[in-house]
């Protein structure tokens, strides 16, 4: 079973969580603050971080950035703020979903089980052999999570990561904006559009030569949007 961190400043959160999650048989490993989170991330093979934002030494947001330097592995985040400004802040760090305390202990085990089968997968765990999918002269290598446009290194965020892997996986296909939002964002698409064309936009200024008109990450209007099929394998 995955290893998971959690990290919170408050001792009794910390290890009530701990308790939920090694119900479910996983093996916690607890941290008080991101300087601690970090060092232990160094010691043991974590798969998924539960991680508070308020925090000394190191506040959460801080600790996810640096955490998303060279890692991938999922992050929820924890906060007593409900705002919609503090979850995109959150998401903005690097997170990948974000609850709100007081939280049901029900719903964050869901979450932790949906993120830990979405980050296996979306392939962040594949044998040697395989996770490279090219299209034409964009290549995606999931075992060493780089992105190379001509030979080109091109520096993705984690959730613009995510889009573009899905999408090159299934080349032709088209995605639609909920179904995107679902499988990246982990929640119900209520309000996906712009968040998801942010997104796509980003990619695009990155990948494309000409952006405003792409030959690999195509809109398909009123539906949603694809990786064009070109020479890919």
């Amino acid at each position: 079973m995955f290893d998971i961190l959690i990290c919170d400043d408050d001792k009794e959160i910390a290890g009530a969580i701990a308790v939920y999650l090694g119900n479910e048989g996983y093996k916690t490993h607890q941290a008080y603050n991101g300087k601690e989170a970090l060092l232990v991330l160094e010691e043991h093979d974590i798969k998924l971080i539960v991680m508070d934002i308020m925090m000394p030494e190191l506040d959460g947001l801080s600790a996810t950035m640096e955490v998303r330097k060279s890692r991938n592995i999922p992050i929820i985040m924890l906060s007593a703020k409900s705002e919609d400004t503090d979850k995109i802040i959150g998401l903005s760090a690097g997170a990948d979903d974000y609850i709100t305390k007081p939280f049901n202990p029900l719903e964050l085990i869901a979450r932790v089980k949906s993120q830990l089968r979405r980050y296996t997968v979306l392939g962040s765990l594949p044998s040697p052999e395989e996770g490279v999918f090219t299209v034409d002269g964009l290549t995606i290598d999931d075992n060493h999570k780089t992105v190379t446009v001509d030979g080109e290194d091109v520096r993705l965020t984690p959730l613009e990561y995510k889009i573009a892997l899905l999408l090159i996986r299934n080349p032709g296909r088209v995605f639609p904006i909920d179904e995107i939002y679902e499988r990246v964002w982990g929640e119900d698409a209520f309000s996906a559009d712009n968040t998801v064309a942010v997104h796509i936009r980003r990619i695009r200024e990155k990948i494309e030569i000409d952006p405003k008109n792409p030959k690999y990450l195509k809109v398909v209007w009123g539906i949603g949007y694809k990786i064009e099929r070109l020479d890919s394998r």
